[in-house]
């Protein structure tokens, strides 16, 4: 059996990892492979990272996070696309995680810098099918991606 500890060292290397990268966002996956029934990972987020909106639609695919470091915003969309519920989860705070329901459209923003999180779902993994991807909202790369982003930044102003 093979034990695999998480602390600080790992977590300042995958946060590294994530600050020296062109999407500003680096994993750690405790799973052996893509095809492993449950997936279980670090995942490192800086602040200017844009994570599209998306929904998992397999019902097996319920997402768990956790906050270990830092800051994050969680985005709840409706079907077209509005903010329905938005959620400030802070290491050490009052809201550290959460967990969402396949089906639901959201995305998550990284609101101080070295943020990581713990996320768990069941595997495999596979790319977002188009129907997963939220038409509504610009792709990652897109001209418009960045001006979106800093609308979600914008939803969790400084506390």
């Amino acid at each position: 059996m093979q034990v695999r500890l998480i602390d600080r060292d790992l977590l300042d290397a995958v946060a590294a990892d994530a600050a020296a990268r062109p999407r500003r966002r680096a994993n750690h996956n405790f799973h052996p492979a893509d095809d492993f029934p449950a997936h279980r990972l670090l995942n490192a987020i800086e602040p200017d990272s844009y994570l599209p909106p998306h929904r998992h639609v397999d019902p097996l695919k319920d997402e768990t996070i956790l906050v270990l470091r830092g800051e994050l915003g969680v985005i709840r969309f409706d079907d077209a696309g509005a903010v329905a519920e938005t959620w400030r989860l802070a290491a050490g705070g009052d809201r550290l995680g959460i967990d969402i329901a396949h089906g639901t459209w959201h995305t998550v923003v990284a609101l101080a810098p070295g943020t990581i999180i713990f996320e768990a779902k069941s595997g495999p993994y596979r790319p977002l099918a188009s129907a997963e991807k939220a038409p509504w909202a610009p792709a990652e790369g897109e001209p418009a991606a960045v001006g979106y982003w800093r609308q979600l930044q914008a939803l969790f102003p400084a506390a």
